[in-house]
């Protein structure tokens, strides 16, 4: 090893220039990681394959600005050198760095990262006077050099670059090493790979834009970070991630101040940024600091409905009492993503285009500003969804500047819309790749599957002990879990819950872990899902099928026969076999002494033991049932919380595709289940702590803020309730006592009310989280985590392991495989938490799609379909906000119009718009015109008409008008009584969306041009089935994502 210096001029945080002198240590022996390497180099990891006709070494220019290029998979035989790695951390910061960092440990790129500043004969010193670009340069070539010589020129190398005077110069020098331009090299070696051609024009048009900018400025200069943190920590700056009202998208932001290390004692709320200029540059999901302003010019919240069509509403609008009120003063973190954008109507873009094709386009989401871009495709890419990445933001722009990266589809079709849910959620689904399937275990008919024998004591064999059953939504794939209840010697009660053991296949640090890892969680849309993990094991190793073996992962409680207390807990690895494969309906039948026909595992049998194995069955549900009533007993003393929740399932037809989007019907069977899993992710949650007190990845529900309970609280009042709301056992009551005879939805409106004050529950590691704050607020207990569902979290798998590491440990052994830390464990839990968040955003997007698509072809005037009962729950200044039982939609209804008319009842309960006013109290709103005045009372029953508000940038929004003042009288008669509207609606609007989509693919297919969209679903979907089961099982836990904003 040999020891030299490394001189370093680098700014500090003030922005001078340090010249820093470190010890720097050069060896010979540092790998290359190549296939094709002949000098025994320690290749360990990630190796470059030999079969690619040449290698690749990007310039540190490229790496920094064209590194979106390189993501490319088609790329292949990438070599980053070190230099270049290190330029974008010191220049591009953090996030671009660990985007880097991602893109070198993903195994499905074939690319490595060589440190050719350690190696003694690729090492550059720089020269005197020599500029720091120049000796970037010349460090590549050098690097790329020794890495020709080094594998005996079997490969040339190619050296790409953006440096004119490093092509010039070092282009001959070497033979076998080329240096060209990075868009010579795409045009010559990739011109079958178009995006990458596009994408590369696209960030060279956007950084030409950028050189280019007016200095004069738009915006305020952000003050510089240690001014920044040096007002944090003294109190007068707050630090909070920016979120943008998107029904008030020009108007209004709040900056929450939770985890501000503020000192002014009067914040209680969030902050209110009014206004783009106020927001200074920061965009929607932004960390910001902000000051506050004087107290004298604090606003409050606008309390009139808004549609959120962008415009600036007038000074004089209603507004809530003032709060505290800010601007931005600097961004700590810019948490910019894709953006899914629409190009302006074909006149505005031949109005723009006259300055040099640079184009404001329009993002989907509202609450992002126009993205100025620079294309010459803006007339060919008119009516298409296009992702465009933010590059910079200066003071001197108006608009932020961004770049092409993909065009989606045709604006409005089926496909085209669903992948936009998607990039604006972030989520990225690639099928799985050909070296992760090849990890699966084969299960064919000519090479079946089977259990293997274990070494003794590895796993406890149950197949011929315990009756093993599974209680699931009809037509499940992924059965997680399953149950088993029996009677102990003695007079004991021995319950278990049997988890399906997905890390016996998923070994920790395999291609599939790490891409469970990414994907976090199986994602379920409405009319289709994108699993986890491959079918091979989502739907048939791991899936608890009846009568199959299975591995399984078990909690067995011994309960005191009498008081039900736990006198011994066993967890372990199991062998099962589930004898009943249940759904819910039956179970519940077979509870109320029917449905025994309808029992598939017991139709072949003689009729005596048919009688004999039924009772058995019978008798396992109703202690089931009675263990679960006295565990649900337990943690309602302690003050769990019954919230309502948008209950979905599909129904399935004979070919497992989707035929009814159904509203879920309340059974005790349901509870018994969720009460089962629930005990147990408590009792893994306690074992795992335990053992690990500083690394257990445990799930945690915040208490509410109090104010976030006003609304509420209001609504209950103005009814004759009171809610108390000082602790969770205080609320759960107050909601039980809340209830109306002759209304049963003012208790569901109530606990809606109750769920979107909640705040979401997050995974978290407890070395990173006081112990008092471990408490789960909703479910009233003190350790929880998730445990149940291995197949579709990656939460569950973090768990297993832990939980079987906890095992080991008890038994004196070392853990079977490495544990994170803590600081590893947070940011996982971190990521999964984000990734949770997006998949319940994008389930949401896609309902609120479909009933779009659903109305958007029916005349509101005439079809019976577009005529509803609506409930009164919010009062605003203008209107009320509405609830719709037969389709689950919320919304806003307006009492007065543009033109400020009222709304003027008959006297047959009709309603029309006339000169009047709106007088606003706090359980009702009164509409005063010539005919008289009308009270709109708060869960009073109204009749609306549901249209659809068209938007060509954004997503359509529907459009709700009071017609009647008296409830809906539906023309026939519905399956299900008071429920069956809600069956009915929405069995229609999915079935029907999804076979217009399916008829217009094959007009597009008999025309002979396939839409371009279907290859890409083709593609990307997941899974062969389309069902949507497994949505039922984090709503009730989870807090509603849509808070009453308007």
């Amino acid at each position: 090893m040999e020891k030299t210096e490394k001189v370093l001029h680098l700014k500090s945080s003030r922005g001078r220039k340090v010249r820093v002198v470190r010890e720097h240590y050069l060896r010979e022996d540092v790998p290359c990681f190549s296939a094709l390497c002949e000098a025994n180099c320690r290749n360990e990891g990630k190796v470059l394959p030999g079969d690619v006709t040449h290698y690749v070494v990007p310039d540190v220019g490229v790496v920094r600005d064209f590194l979106e290029v390189l993501e490319f998979a088609e790329l292949r035989g990438i070599v980053f050198m070190q230099t270049a790695c290190q330029s974008v951390q010191h220049h591009r910061g953090r996030r671009q760095y660990n985007r880097l960092r991602s893109l070198l440990r993903d195994p499905r790129h074939n690319c490595i990262l060589f440190s050719n500043e350690f190696q003694t004969y690729s090492y550059c010193p720089r020269e005197k006077g020599e500029s720091q670009e120049k000796w970037h340069s010349r460090c590549v070539y050098h690097a790329a050099v020794w890495y020709y010589n080094h594998l005996a020129g079997q490969k040339p190398v190619v050296m790409i670059t953006e440096d004119q005077e490093a092509m010039v110069e070092y282009s001959s020098l070497s033979t076998g090493v080329y240096v060209i331009s990075t868009q010579e090299y795409l045009q010559t070696f990739w011109p079958d790979l178009p995006a990458a051609n596009e994408l590369y024009t696209s960030i060279a048009q956007a950084l030409r834009v950028r050189e280019s900018e007016s200095q004069e400025r738009e915006y305020v200069e952000h003050l510089p970070l240690e001014v920044l943190e040096a007002g944090i920590k003294s109190g007068r700056y707050i630090q909070g991630t920016l979120n943008v009202n998107k029904h008030r998208a020009q108007t209004e932001a709040f900056v929450r101040i939770e985890g501000s290390t503020s000192k002014n004692s009067e914040l209680s709320s969030d902050v209110l940024v009014p206004g783009w200029r106020q927001r200074n540059r920061a965009v929607h999901g932004d960390v910001v600091v902000v000051e506050l302003l004087p107290r004298v010019e604090w606003r409050g919240r606008e309390t009139a409905l808004s549609n959120g069509d962008g415009e600036d509403r007038p000074a004089e609008e209603p507004q809530s009492q003032p709060m505290p009120t800010g601007r931005v003063v600097g961004i700590l973190q810019r948490n910019w993503r894709d953006y899914v954008v629409t190009f302006p109507p074909r006149e505005e873009v031949q109005s723009q285009s006259r300055n040099s094709q640079r184009i404001l386009v329009i993002p989907w989401d509202c609450r992002i500003p126009k993205i100025r871009i620079c294309t010459q495709q803006a007339e060919a890419l008119q009516d298409q969804r296009v992702i465009v990445r933010l590059d910079s933001w200066e003071s001197s722009s108006l608009y932020p500047n961004g770049h092409c990266v993909q065009v989606l589809g045709v604006a409005g079709q089926l496909e085209t819309e669903v992948a936009t849910i998607l990039v604006e959620n972030s989520i990225r689904v690639l099928p799985f790749s050909e070296a992760q399937l090849k990890e699966m275990p084969v299960n064919s008919a000519d090479c079946p599957w089977r259990v293997e024998a274990g070494p003794e004591g590895q796993r406890r064999d149950l197949r011929d002990s315990h009756l093993v059953f599974s209680v699931d939504p009809p037509g499940c794939e992924d059965v997680d879990d399953t149950l088993s209840v029996r009677e102990l010697p003695g007079g004991n009660l021995e319950l278990g819950v049997h988890i399906a053991d997905v890390t016996h296949f998923v070994p920790a640090g395999s291609l599939t872990d790490l891409e469970a890892r990414s994907r976090a969680t199986t994602y379920y849309l409405a009319d289709r899902r994108y699993d986890m993990l491959p079918p091979v094991l989502s739907a048939d190793l791991c899936s608890l099928l009846g009568g199959v073996d299975r591995y399984a992962m078990s909690v067995l409680w011994e309960l005191d026969g009498r008081s039900l207390a736990v006198q011994d807990v066993w967890f372990g690895r199991t062998l099962i076999r589930s004898s009943y494969q249940l759904h819910y309906e039956l179970a519940q039948g077979l509870l109320e002494g029917r449905g025994a026909e309808e029992v598939a595992e017991l139709a072949d049998l003689p009729v005596e033991e048919k009688k004999q194995r039924l009772g058995e069955l019978r008798r396992a549900l109703e202690r089931l049932t009675h263990v679960a009533r006295h565990l649900r007993a337990q943690r309602d003393r302690g003050g769990a919380l019954e919230l309502e929740g948008v209950e979905v399932r599909a129904q399935l037809d004979a070919e497992g595709n989707i035929a009814a989007l159904v509203p879920r019907q309340p059974l005790e069977v349901h509870e018994t289940v969720a009460e089962c899993m629930i005990f147990a992710n408590h009792w893994v949650a306690k074992k795992i702590q335990a053992s690990f007190p500083h690394q257990a990845l445990l799930r945690h529900h915040p208490p509410p803020r109090q104010e976030f309970f006003s609304q509420l609280c209001e609504s209950a009042s103005a009814r004759g309730f009171s809610i108390e709301t000082r602790s969770n056992k205080a609320l759960a009551v107050s909601l039980d006592r809340a209830v109306d005879p002759s209304d049963p939805l003012v208790n569901r409106l109530l606990r809606m009310m109750a769920t979107q004050a909640m705040s979401n529950a997050l995974y978290f590691s407890t070395g990173s989280c006081p112990e008092e704050q471990y408490y789960h607020y909703g479910l009233a207990l003190k350790h929880y985590t998730h445990f149940t569902s291995p197949i579709r979290r990656y939460a569950d798998i973090i768990v297993h392991r832990l939980l079987m590491a906890a095992v080991e440990k008890d038994h004196g052994a070392e853990p079977w495989v490495a544990l994170p830390n803590n600081k590893e464990l947070q940011e996982q839990a971190q990521q999964i938490n984000n990734k949770n968040r997006a998949a319940q955003q994008a389930q949401k997007q896609s309902t609120e799609l479909f009933q779009y698509l659903y109305f958007r072809d029916k005349d509101p005037l005439t079809d019976e379909r577009c005529m509803a009962d609506a409930v009164i729950y919010t009062i605003r200044a203008n209107g009320v906000l509405v609830f719709i039982p037969r389709y689950g939609i919320k919304g806003g209804v307006y009492l007065k119009n543009r033109e400020g008319q009222v709304v003027s009842v008959r006297p047959d309960g009709g309603c029309d718009w006339q000169p009047g006013m709106l007088h606003r109290f706090p359980d009702r709103i009164s509409a005063s015109t010539a005919q008289g005045t009308h009270n709109f009372n708060l869960f009073d029953h109204i009749t609306v008409r549901i249209s659809v508000q068209v938007s060509r940038c954004h997503a359509d929004s529907l459009y709700l008008e009071v017609v009647s003042s008296r409830p809906h009288q539906c023309t026939e008669l519905e399956p299900g009584g008071a429920r069956g509207p809600g069956v009915q609606g929405k069995s229609e609007l999915v079935q029907e969306v999804v076979r217009s989509a399916e008829e217009a693919s094959q007009l597009e297919e008999e025309r002979g041009r396939a839409p371009e969209i279907a290859g890409e679903e083709q593609e990307f979907r997941q899974s062969t089935g389309v069902t949507l089961y497994s949505v039922l099982q984090e709503i009730g836990e989870l807090a509603l994502l849509e808070l009453a904003a308007r």
